[in-house]
């Protein structure tokens, strides 16, 4: 019984026209309007990643341009002796080369050899050179002559997947052409014709899944095809394609978000199980999370709906979920995956690092509903949230007394009643005032004695004081700082208090500081604001904390509280380096002549 030869599908529906090439609509334009105007450039370069037509467009180019019967369209006719001859293989007038094989210098002499036989019964000689960025170095030295000047009947097609790889004297000289990716819908369609064309029965679904698989190469697909249809007996549906090639379910990923969204950790972590009991890579899953978040948040607007690159029926089901998830929650869970996706090579229980993830999350619903402040809302009794009413500030009486912020009780410290408040204010206030347990999420309540024993005055601290600098609470602290004298003084005067408070450090054993205070005197910038040069950053820092305790002093000397002494680098200065041992060997040496007969005599060389 006769068997026909079998040919993949990649070979029998190679496309043969311009026309028939899928998803390059921008490059075929341009060549069929290049031939129809015979602006034919010397040398083109066809680049882009692997199956998407880069040496198909070249035979098709090359086959074109020697129809001698072309068509109103700008297509070969497939007809001529021409298109005869290159169909059947045996045209003299266009020549293959596989740079790849072929890299050597004497591989490029002897094609140069060849360029300078003219065509036979042809208008064109074409030589296409596949994966051209395989060529030595000296290849493409010893090339790139004949590429800038060849004879007027030769045309070189050069297809690489890296172009980067290329010199750039080689792409001055070609016509350089980029293919694109095919989409995902535009390859769906191919394989939809062919099934129709070979009598195949199959789902949009399972050729969508092909067509994602192909990440854009229409070569990989149409393998694919051909798989999938000898594994399922010529039927294409969505569940034999996934099982074939390995797949994560889309139904997965719609139950893990579905579980993350109602916070069922242990539905999540046996989800994440089965997935890897059928053998499938935690990686691979995180990463299909992360895809799987993005195209919920593409899903929730309509103009961003076309990035979709599923079928009608995925999409539907993108559009449903889509609703029930916040936009926060998969702006943190996509990256919550990202990371997790990045870690994982690193980690050693990579499966934890999955687990824990999912487990962060789960939580994410709740940590967006705690994220309302118990100072401005707080939960009714239904379930929603209210405004709190906003309580009536408290003027704080003289001498203030603080409170713990960290306990629910008052301070040690004695407290200070104002007697002048009316009582029938207090009085006023303590009828107002709603009395209600605390709930967990409120912050803890500062306990108050009676409020018959008059109108308490505490201070109560805030954010601004809570953000207040060490400095800025000394100064608050200390008693010179309550007033707010500003008297004049001389420049005298303040210099002879500088040098006062130099002798105070000196006394006091900071000999680190007396360099500062004693080096370089302060110059006034601005009334009551001064700048003291130190050397280095470290002295700068030192300068610093000692500052508050200079300002007080200063301010309470001179009697100003405005004036301010900063600390300034001096770059200009250039800082010596440590000295070494020779030089510090020749510094003594030339006060005490006895150490280089010493060291002569004993043969004694530097540490």
């Amino acid at each position: 019984m006769a068997v026909d030869n079998f040919i993949v599908s990649a070979r029998k529906y190679r496309p043969a026209t311009f026309e028939t090439v899928v998803g390059q609509q921008h490059i075929t334009n341009t060549l069929k309007n290049a031939i129809k105007n015979n602006q034919l450039a010397q040398a083109f370069l066809f680049c882009g990643p692997r199956g998407v037509g880069k040496t198909t467009c070249a035979r098709i180019l090359a086959k074109t341009i020697n129809c001698t019967n072309l068509q109103s369209n700008g297509e070969a006719c497939g007809e001529c002796a021409s298109c005869k001859a290159f169909e059947n293989g045996n045209s003299f007038n266009v020549h293959e080369l596989d740079a790849a094989s072929n890299n050597s210098v004497d591989d490029i002499r002897s094609l140069i050899e060849q360029v300078r036989i003219p065509p036979q019964a042809a208008r064109y000689k074409v030589y296409i050179i596949d994966e051209v960025h395989m060529l030595s170095q000296a290849a493409f030295n010893a090339f790139l002559k004949t590429l800038e000047e060849p004879p007027h009947y030769a045309i070189f097609i050069l297809a690489t997947t890296e172009k980067h790889k290329i010199l750039p004297t080689i792409l001055s000289r070609c016509q350089i052409f980029d293919f694109n990716r095919i989409r995902v819908e535009d390859m769906a369609a191919h394989l939809a014709s062919i099934a129709g064309k070979e009598n195949i029965s199959y789902e949009p679904d399972g050729l969508h899944i092909i067509a994602q698989k192909a990440d854009g190469g229409l070569r990989d697909a149409l393998s694919m095809f051909d798989q999938i249809v000898s594994f399922s007996g010529g039927k294409v549906t969505y569940r034999s394609v996934i099982d074939n090639l390995n797949i994560l379910d889309y139904d997965y990923y719609f139950n893990v978000t579905d579980s993350l969204l109602q916070e069922d950790t242990a539905k999540t972590l046996l989800f994440f199980d089965e997935i890897l009991s059928r053998g499938f890579d935690g990686a691979h899953f995180i990463a299909g999370l992360s895809e799987h978040f993005r195209n919920l948040l593409v899903s929730k607007d309509q103009s961003t709906l076309k990035l979709l690159e599923v079928s009608e029926g995925i999409k539907n089901k993108y559009l449903q979920q889509s609703q029930t998830g916040s936009v926060s929650f998969l702006l943190s869970a996509m990256n919550i995956a990202n990371q997790c996706d990045i870690s994982y090579k690193l980690s050693k229980n990579q499966r934890l690092q999955v687990e824990l993830a999912l487990l962060k999350m789960c939580h994410l619903p709740s940590a967006f509903n705690m994220a309302v402040s118990p100072l401005t809302a707080t939960s009714a009794t239904d379930g929603s949230l209210k405004k709190k009413p906003d309580t009536p500030a408290v003027k704080p009486a003289a001498p203030e007394n603080k409170i713990n912020n960290d306990t629910s009780v008052l301070s040690d410290a004695p407290l200070t009643y104002n007697t002048a408040a009316r009582p029938q204010a207090a009085q006023n206030s303590q009828a107002t005032a709603p009395v209600r347990e605390q709930t967990p999420a409120e912050k803890p309540k500062i306990f108050i004695p009676s409020p018959s024993l008059g109108s308490l005055s505490v201070k109560i601290p805030s954010l601004t004081d809570t953000a207040k600098t060490e400095e800025e609470k000394a100064e608050e602290e200390d008693p010179y700082l309550k007033g707010d004298a500003q008297d004049d003084f001389t420049m005298d005067n303040f210099l002879r208090y500088w040098s006062d408070f130099a002798a105070r450090v000196k006394a006091e054993g900071k000999k680190n500081l007396v360099t500062i205070f004693t080096s370089n005197a302060p110059r006034m910038i601005k009334p009551y604001e001064f700048e003291v040069v130190v050397g280095n950053k470290v002295q700068e820092n030192l300068f610093k904390e000692e500052r508050p305790e200079m300002h007080n002093f200063l301010r309470s000397k001179l009697n100003n509280f405005t004036i301010e002494v900063n600390a300034r680098v001096d770059e200009q200065e250039v800082v010596r380096k440590p000295y070494t041992a020779i030089e510090k060997f020749q510094h003594m040496a030339s006060r005490n002549p006895q150490l280089n007969d010493l060291k002569n005599r004993f043969n004694l060389d530097f540490d």
